[in-house]
């Protein structure tokens, strides 16, 4: 089976023959599939009323379990956005009733920010709709072939996780 990066790494390899183009036949697919992905994400997110950075926090919240609260440092921390970004982002749930903020018992300056049961249902919802598209992407794997996918992209992934700061 052929697909568009085959004739884009054949013509290259025509075209300049002196240059290694083995990386494309790997992260083309990478960057295609990264596009598919975006379009499902949106789709599963706008069938639930829900915008890709409204999911970003709403689940970030909902993977802290019990009782579903975060320090806005916490959530910078696993949605990489600013400080200034996260608070226009909490405000802006706030206000469509999918979170709420609390003062940090351990701390008087501070905040908490909790879901409300609104934001926990859709966040729940959208990750559903959510895992079928991507269930639907990875149909032709094999369940073996998904485990090894996983592992070498791991090894793509991981050192950029790690990097400090």
């Amino acid at each position: 089976m052929e697909d568009e990066v085959d004739r884009l790494v054949a013509a290259w390899r025509r075209e300049r023959p002196d240059l290694d183009v083995e990386p494309l036949e790997v992260l083309s697919r990478v960057s295609r599939l990264a596009r598919h992905l975006d379009r499902a994400r949106r789709l599963a997110f706008t069938e639930h009323g829900l915008e890709s950075w409204e999911f970003d926090v709403l689940t970030a919240l909902r993977r802290a379990g019990t009782p579903y609260q975060l320090s806005p440092g916490q959530l910078l921390t696993q949605t990489l956005v600013t400080s200034g970004t996260m608070t226009n982002r909490i405000d802006r749930l706030t206000k469509k009733n999918l979170v709420e903020r609390l003062p940090d018992p351990s701390d008087r300056r501070g905040v908490l920010v909790r879901l409300t049961d609104e934001g926990r249902d859709r966040a729940d919802q959208a990750l559903a709709g959510l895992l079928a598209q991507e269930r639907a992407i990875l149909g032709e794997l094999t369940h073996a072939q998904r485990s090894e996918l996983a592992g070498l992209l791991r090894q793509l992934t991981a050192p950029f996780d790690n990097i400090p700061g």
